[in-house]
């Protein structure tokens, strides 16, 4: 049979003008079509009503197939529209007729244009009921079925339709209101959950309108993670979300109220042109922090993303029951499963060529298959050969970046401040069953509501106490006066002020004794009674600083650096190195936090400058920060101490309490490592008592100074740093200097610490007070701290490594994990391969895993690797200068980092150990006030592979980092060129904010090649405004932070596995305490974020199957929501050397 088009005369002069002229308006994405080119359009409407006549009598030769598009003008003039209509035309018997939009509105549907196939969709404005009138009139094949389109909008039929076709979805309740009686409804509020329908939703959960046309969805945060919630809506410019403090959910109106899932801040987006064909894009999750990302055009960024198996199972089952051949819908990837939370409807991919073509095509060849045997129309199916995935292959011997594992101390706070005190009333006892203590003989109150409950009690107490007055209780009038005081500072403060009353930054703990506390510390009275007592001990304070936050948000900023692609600026440039990394789920990015309000902020803000997300923490700490404080990992109980460390405090206090000068002897019991910090503390000390008296003398000074600013009109309403008071000041130190001297005129070296802290805040961020000798008090309380915290870990080696393994063996057994995984699980969030191309190295896939967590952590990891038994350092040189270089570090101060980096080379052969390359790297974090004459030097950062002068730098790897010119031989490139062993130099920039510039005029390190991974980065937050040039909030400065040193750079992966398994080993039983069930970290799958809903246990690995036989089921002090009830992801992994098999021990 001959082509329509074949001969001469007047059809083919039709033809051309069918192929010349596209037979459809061609629409653009705004309202910007010019006049002109609407007439055009026009013409073309009214050549097409002719062609239809003549279609009448054409032979069946030559008949065309019409696609009808009715929809909103909006719509079929769209980019996306145009782009595939242009493409469908290219069916040699296929044309399009568009309806115009008057003619969809205003005329009967027996005058719209005729079509034998019709794609016609719903949007605001369009009539549904009369596209589905002139269906039934002229019974055309319908690409997406339109009776189905009412159940799409709305959001109950929706979720009711996906639930009958077994597809996951999140747990939710509909609450239906009357809008004439709205009170009359199902819902109870409470503070952090809602009850709808008797079933309870505990925040953060998701309340969507039921019409599905509503996109103002709202998303509410528990108060943990500070309240308040998260208002969606359709993009409006570049946002597409805003934070609001509000917490309470709405009062008119009906809504699905759902969990919300945790899924680190990408949302998937799938898009299906029939049950085969389904295209996904990743794009950063709306609520994270409602700023839309966009590309140099303007357009939002999002990236392509392989579906697993299950996901396009899903698809099709969403494509065949809503029956619309193009739909998109929305997944959330979250705890190692996919689920559907919205379905769209008919939607097409923005600006992608590939799926302009392949829908075009499948369309086509879907139109053809139907209605070509119907018109006689001569069509056999093409038979395509699929598309070939690209196999990207690693060129030269560059060595490629798998892992990197950060454990990292939180930012700056404010002093930590704590109150002990034994009460025996039966209300203390009462509350201690209610909150159900005596499963554990522990229990933590940190909710607003049980605060207030504890604050009832001391004001009750204190009540009766003035009635009657008792001597029973009178020795503790002060201390419930002290803990009123302390619960009810919130309340004349408003809610940014210092320790607002929110769970995050203040708790209290009780702890049952049976036979009442022993005696010991001198601030308990002598009347001692017998029985069962509760020790409750008050904490507040330790709030994370608006400096802390900034600290977080720099290094997180800096951190892309490590990341292939990440150099410049701090890879300002969009569409490279990390940000895009992760947004095409190449980036395997978990954070966890410990449960201290501080740990996690800092976790947030980190994750805000890591992967430049804007705006409040809040949504952030909800959706990426994940929590690990249900196993120890990294959380550990202070106030219950092991054996190994009363005993060496106790050493330790009778040391520092001789009133004579450090002899000899002294140096040995007190230093036998021979580490250089200490020497110095020791001889900055001399005489221990005498110090401490002049440390106690400067306090009584300070006290009375701040008294007589107290009594100054002038100063009487002078605001310190993070709106606190001089009351409160004053509060802090008077404290102190109750605490530190004894009844007995000793000491108490356990105040030190605490000492130190109060100066060391005061002295960067209230500098403007002017007390005086402030410097001294400083300079004296360092170098006793500097002796009293690491030593507090262990003196000798053994000691130090016994109180280790009580630390972090959990955390440890998880960096096992973390690189064992890395090698082994290919599987996991990797990038389509198709679309891979102009993304640096599109193979690439980089776990990342990053651990904040408290100052006792950090130190026991780091006496972990110098004291386990890593390296020989008689053998090993590097290892040496690594040992020599920390033990002249004197502190550990916040955003202390240690980090971990495997590298893979993919030349060698898979199972030799030269495969697999392991670095370990170190920084003291941030920068202290004098720090500036004795600063430790290390050798710089430097990536083994910088060293080896056969290998070239290769576009998208970590080593075309800037190196230093300090050897000829090697490649430079000139970004951050910044010499080593240099002396600091402080600039000043406005708002005092301190910048460290690093030169080096006369001298390099020798031999030894290296060059900064980051500077010393200082910024001044984008939320806070300069005030009168003091720096933020008027009197402080952001201290910049240190840069990562190597402390070893040609570690084999075997040699850091065995180290690891070996230290573990080791701890044994002994340590069965600290191991409260790992299990549940086991990545992708069991993944549970800090506020992931509550999860049904299954029978298969459940914590019930963990632990022994007759012992509780307890998780410290983490509600059961927090618990993920996967097991591990990857069964093949063989841990059992490691002993893994955790279980719930006391």
């Amino acid at each position: 049979m001959s082509e329509p088009c074949n001969g001469p005369g007047p059809v083919e002069e039709r033809g051309r003008i069918r192929r010349d002229v596209p037979r459809f308006v061609i629409g653009c994405e705004e309202d910007e079509q010019d006049m002109g080119q609407m007439e055009a359009g026009m013409k073309n409407e009214m050549l097409r009503q002719d062609d239809m006549e003549v279609y009448g009598n054409e032979s069946p030769s030559e008949r065309q197939i019409l696609v009808g598009i009715c929809a909103m003008m909006k719509k079929s003039k769209s980019k996306p529209m145009t782009e595939i209509l242009e493409r469908l035309c290219k069916f040699d018997y296929i044309d399009v007729v568009i309806f115009p939009e008057e003619v969809i509105l205003e005329e009967p549907v027996e005058k719209w244009p005729l079509c034998d196939c019709l794609i016609s969709f719903h949007s605001k404005g369009f009539p549904l009921d009369k596209a589905v009138e002139y269906a039934k009139l002229r019974n055309p094949m319908l690409i997406n079925d339109l009776n189905m389109q009412y159940f799409i909008q709305d959001r109950r039929e929706v979720y009711r339709i996906l639930q009958e076709e077994g597809i996951d979805l999140p747990r939710y309740g509909v609450l239906n209101r009357d809008p004439d009686n709205p009170e009359e409804c199902n819902l109870v509020e409470g503070e952090d959950h809602v009850e709808v329908n008797g079933e309870v939703f505990p925040k953060p959960f998701v309340e969507k309108p039921v019409c599905a046309e509503d996109h103002n969805v709202y998303i509410y945060y528990p108060t943990s993670a500070g309240g308040g919630s998260q208002r969606l809506f359709r993009k409006i410019g570049s946002r597409s979300s805003v934070y609001s403090p509000e917490s309470n959910v709405r009062k008119t109106g009906s809504y699905i109220y759902e969990e919300f899932m945790p899924t680190d801040g990408t949302d998937v987006k799938v898009y299906t042109v029939g049950p085969d064909y389904a295209h996904a894009e990743a794009r950063k999750s709306p609520a994270l922090d409602g700023k839309v990302e966009r590309d140099s055009e303007g357009k939002e960024i999002r990236y392509p993303v392989m579906l697993t198996a299950m996901e396009k199972l899903v698809a099709r089952k969403v494509c065949l029951a809503f029956k619309q051949t193009v739909c998109g819908f929305d997944l959330l990837r979250a705890n190692g499963h996919s689920y559907v939370c919205d379905v769209n409807g008919f939607s097409f991919v923005k600006n992608s060529m590939k799926y302009y073509d392949d829908c075009a095509k499948v369309l086509g060849n879907m139109v053809m298959r139907e209605l070509a045997p119907q018109l006689h129309i001569p069509w056999s199916i093409p038979m395509e050969a699929e598309d070939i995935p690209i196999v990207p292959t690693t060129s030269g011997t560059m060595m490629e970046l798998r892992c990197v594992i950060a454990i990292i101390r939180h930012g700056d706070r404010t002093p930590k401040q704590k109150m002990k005190m034994e009460v025996r009333h039966p209300l203390f006892f009462e509350l201690f069953k209610k909150y159900g203590g005596y499963k554990t003989g522990k229990l933590k109150l940190k909710k607003p509501k049980q605060l207030q409950e504890v604050l009832d009690i001391a004001r009750l107490l204190l009540v009766e106490l003035g009635q009657h007055n008792d001597c029973e209780i009178e020795e503790k009038k002060s201390k419930l006066e002290q803990l009123k005081t302390v619960l009810e500072m919130e309340s004349s403060l408003n809610v940014n002020q210092y320790g607002h009353f929110s769970g995050i930054n203040r708790k209290v703990q009780l702890t049952y004794l049976r036979n009442g506390q022993p005696k010991a510390s001198s601030e308990e009275e002598d009347c001692k009674k017998d029985g069962p007592s509760l020790l409750l001990v008050l904490k507040w304070g330790g709030e994370l600083t608006p400096a802390g936050r900034v600290q977080a948000e720099e290094l997180g900023r800096a951190f892309r650096c490590m990341y292939p692609g990440g150099q410049g600026d701090f890879a300002g440039f969009p569409g490279c190195g990390l940000l895009r990394l992760h947004s095409t789920y190449r980036h395997d990015l978990k954070i966890y936090a410990s449960d201290e309000g501080r740990v996690q902020m800092t976790a947030a803000a980190f994750a805000k400058g890591l992967l430049a997300l804007e705006g409040e923490l809040t949504p952030i700490l909800v959706q990426m920060v994940k929590s690990a404080n249900m196993n120890g990992l990294l959380d550990s109980d202070s106030d219950s101490l092991t054996d190994c460390q009363q005993k060496v405090k106790a050493r330790l206090h009778e040391i520092m309490q001789k009133d004579q000068e450090f002899i000899q002897d002294d140096f040995q019991k007190l230093a036998p490592t021979g580490s250089p910090s200490l020497v110095n503390s020791m001889k900055v000390i001399e005489n221990p008592v005498k110090t401490c008296d002049k440390v106690y003398a400067l306090i009584q000074s300070l006290n009375s100074q701040i008294r007589k600013r107290l009594e100054d009109p002038k100063s009487a309403d002078l605001q310190l740093y993070h709106s606190e008071t001089l009351e409160l000041m004053l509060q802090r130190w008077s404290k102190l200097e109750r605490d530190f001297r004894m009844k007995n005129g000793r000491y108490d070296i356990s105040k030190i610490p605490d000492i130190y802290d109060c100066i060391k805040y005061d002295s960067q961020h209230n500098a403007s007070v002017g007390l005086e000798d402030t410097l001294e008090l400083f300079r004296l309380s360092r170098a006793l701290a500097d002796i009293v915290i690491p030593q507090e870990y262990g003196i000798n080696k053994a000691e130090k490594l016994d109180i280790a393994q009580a630390y972090c063996v959990p955390l440890m057994k998880k960096i096992y994990l973390d690189l064992q995984r890395t090698h082994e699980d290919e599987a996991v969030n990797k990038l389509h391969p198709l679309y891979s191309r102009g993304v640096m190295s599109p193979g690439r896939h980089v776990r990342t895993r990053l651990y904040f967590t408290s100052e006792s952590h950090v130190h026991s990891l780091l006496s972990m690797f110098r004291y386990g038994g890593l390296l020989d350092e008689v053998k090993d040189q590097q290892w040496k200068q690594a040992m020599d270089y920390l033990s002249a570090v004197t502190e550990l101060n916040y955003m202390t980092q240690i980090v971990i980096m495997l590298y893979e080379d993919n030349n060698k052969d898979p199972s030799s150990e030269e495969r697999f390359h392991v670095e370990l790297h170190f920084s003291p974090g941030v920068k202290g006030c004098e720090d500036e004459e004795n600063v430790p030097l290390g050798f710089g950062f430097r990536p083994a592979s910088s060293e080896n002068e056969d290998k070239k730098p290769n576009q998208g790897s970590l080593e075309d980092l800037s190196q230093d010119q300090t050897d000829d031989a090697l490649p430079v490139t000139e970004l951050i060129n910044l010499q080593r062993r240099s002396p600091m130099i402080r600039n000043r920039k406005t708002g005092s904010m301190e910048v460290l510039s690093e030169t080096s005029p006369n001298h390099s390190s020798k031999g030894c090649t290296s060059h900064r991974l980051f500077q010393s980065c200082s910024r001044q937050s984008p939320e806070i405004k300069p005030a009168g040039g003091l720096g933020f909030e008027g009197c402080s400065m952001v201290p910049s932070i240190y840069p990562l040193e190597t402390l070893h750079n040609s570690l084999s992966l075997k040699q850091v596995e065995e180290f690891l398994s070996k230290v573990c080993e080791s701890s044994g039983e002994a340590q069965a305490k600290t191991m409260k069930a790992l299990s549940g970290l086991f990545d992708s799958q069991s993944q549970t974020s800090l506020y992931s809903p509550q999860q049904p246990l299954s029978s298969s690995g459940s914590e019930a199957s963990l632990r022994p036989p007759g012992q509780p089921l307890w998780h410290g002090s983490i509600p059961s929501s927090a618990v993920s009830s996967a097991g591990p992801s990857s069964p093949t992994t063989d841990t059992s050397g490691l002993g893994l098999n955790f279980s719930f021990s006391e």
